[in-house]
């Protein structure tokens, strides 16, 4: 193994990053470490690596690190002999990007929904804030539903969107039942074998 992967087992970031080696093949040549990491909670090995302080971090060969997760599976891409998941140009490229980007958002969203629902203390709690990011996520639903191609060859950006979709239910946010197509897509994206190695799990600890 000559590639450090630090790790969260709830975290979908770093899980799209584990489901990306997964399916390029170069899980073998990853050592995946966890780390608890928290905004109010300091991993000082985490910030060693990282100075922002969060997982996913990939500690190469040569002791770079990198950070974060769309800067990983670049690298990733680079190291293995099977079809490409970041298409190299044209509409394809933008279109994977233009899908991670997408599934980045429902994670930020949801991230900051569950601050506002059930981590910040309670006087503390702003309702109108967590409204506005439930919209994100419903309004994110409606336009991948509409506007989204999600057939032909799995890319950085489906793996993006599963994981985060899967971490949706697992946190147990506005999900995506109202949305068929979009419901069978993530049905069956769930049942490849890299999705299926890479199950959620733990509790945030703040």
């Amino acid at each position: 193994m000559d590639l450090q992967l630090f790790y969260q087992t709830h975290s979908p970031y770093a899980r799209k990053v584990l489901v990306f080696a997964h399916e390029v093949g170069l899980v073998p040549r990853l050592d995946v470490v966890h780390h608890e990491t928290s905004p109010t909670r300091q991993n000082e090995q985490v910030f060693r690596v990282n100075p922002l302080g969060k997982v996913p971090v990939l500690v190469c060969e040569d002791g770079t690190a990198l950070f974060d997760s769309p800067v990983i599976c670049e690298y990733l891409d680079e190291l293995h002999d099977r079809p490409k998941l970041v298409p190299a140009q044209g509409p394809a490229r933008w279109e994977a990007l233009r899908l991670q980007a997408l599934a980045q958002g429902i994670c930020d969203a949801g991230i900051l929904l569950r601050w506002e629902q059930e981590r910040r203390p309670q006087a503390f709690r702003y309702a109108p804030f967590a409204d506005g990011q439930a919209e994100k996520l419903v309004e994110s639903y409606e336009f991948i539903e509409r506007a989204i191609s999600l057939e032909g060859p799995v890319t950085v950006g489906h793996i993006a969107l599963a994981t985060a979709l899967d971490w949706i239910v697992f946190r147990q946010l506005p999900v995506f039942g109202n949305y068929p197509r979009l419901m069978a897509w993530y049905g069956e994206f769930t049942l490849r074998p890299s999705m299926q190695a890479t199950s959620y799990s733990g509790k945030t600890q703040d």
